[in-house]
């Protein structure tokens, strides 16, 4: 890539895969719009991810025609590859990239752009199902579109309006907090870096946008989505309150096991069977949900986590307790499958209230450092 000795405000990547016929005319209007119209200093990249047509050879020239204008040659394809490639590259404080067929009118790039550099926001995403926009485009592109957002909600409890909108920006802090742990290359990268800028409580800004759907397009829609949903997968099995349901089914069987044999084999009252079982597991269970659910490392703050979660533990212990009191109390005698049962549901009764204990108060602080410094 061309260098140029002073960093913009903000650089706007173009990735491209065998666009000879697109490029020219997108890098031109673009130009001279952002020339016009863009009261902030930048730079256009057009990041060419494996072309084998004659895209290489038009970027090369437009580079070298066209001030602030540089070009970037990858020997792999992926847009999401492409992404990373050029913004881990850049100086410039914030990042966008659009799409090479300009289907969003570039008007929105301004107010997409502005809360990044006052520091209003830290990712901003273009929108054509947020209200205000205006679309244009086949009933079946509408509908892909409504339904993968739509399982985006269901699944995966997005906020964002939506995921797919070649038309967005980050600012370059937030991002050096996000790329590291963002998977993909392909066209899933988008999604996956706005699921985990929501999770760290990143500040998320819409722009409604005027999008006209281009007739040649090259996306791959069957195995786009096919893709997109094996990320959505993935993502959802690396959600806190999947991993947090991960550690409670664990840990339930765990409890199950070590009450009936302190219970049965060590003939120990179904109290006391139930005060050691549900303390022993408890103390694994905050160790997991510390380093699996929450990802917290170190011994910062260690000690004051594990009394904080012996709290919780007293908590669980009590509705457990009183669970067996009042099975007790209805059969003096009953039969040691019947006090499991009722001590594992009073247990599952307990997994959302520690769960929310956990989050919003004993893992919390550590929570938002980590979070702020990852």
């Amino acid at each position: 890539m061309r260098t140029v000795s002073t960093a913009p405000q903000v650089e706007i990547v173009v990735p491209v895969y065998n666009e000879e016929t697109a490029l020219e005319p997108c890098v031109r209007r673009l130009h001279r719009f952002l020339s016009d119209e863009l009261p902030f200093s930048w730079r256009i990249v057009v990041a060419d991810n494996a072309s084998v047509d004659g895209t290489e050879q038009i970027g090369r020239r437009l580079a070298q025609e066209l001030r602030d204008v540089a070009y970037l040659r990858l020997e792999q394809k992926g847009r999401g590859r492409a992404l990373r490639t050029a913004w881990s590259a850049s100086e410039a404080p914030v990042l966008a990239y659009m799409d090479v067929d300009l289907s969003t009118d570039l008007r929105a790039l301004l107010p997409l752009v502005a809360p990044l550099l006052s520091g209003h926001s830290d990712v901003a995403i273009g929108s054509r199902l947020a209200h205000g926009a205006r679309v244009v485009r086949g009933p079946k592109r509408e509908l892909i579109s409504r339904s993968y957002n739509a399982i985006l909600h269901t699944v995966l409890r997005a906020r964002f309006s939506d995921a797919q909108c070649g038309f967005k920006a980050v600012r370059a802090d937030a991002l050096a907090r996000l790329l590291p742990d963002v998977q993909d290359q392909g066209w899933f990268f988008d999604t996956e870096l706005l699921v985990l800028a929501q999770r760290r409580g990143l500040r998320i800004h819409e722009v409604p946008v005027d999008w006209v759907d281009d007739p040649d397009s090259r996306v791959d829609i069957v195995a786009t989505a096919k893709t997109d949903l094996l990320g959505v997968w993935r993502l959802l099995l690396a959600s806190p309150v999947v991993r947090f349901m991960s550690v409670g089914v664990g840990s339930t069987l765990a409890y199950a096991l070590l009450f009936l044999l302190l219970s049965s084999g060590l003939a120990l009252g179904a109290a006391a069977a139930n005060l050691i079982a549900l303390g022993t597991t408890a103390v694994a269970n905050t160790a997991a949900n510390r380093r699996w659910t929450f990802n917290i490392r170190g011994r910062a703050e260690r000690l004051r986590q594990y009394a904080l979660g012996v709290v919780v533990f007293a908590l669980t212990l009590a509705l457990t307790s009183g669970a067996l009191a009042v099975l007790h109390g209805v059969d003096h005698a009953p039969a040691r499958w019947l006090e499991l049962t009722v001590l594992v549901l009073a247990s599952l009764a307990a997994t959302v209230t520690r769960y929310v204990a956990l989050k919003s108060w004993v893992f919390a602080r550590a929570a938002r450092a980590a979070a702020a410094t990852s």
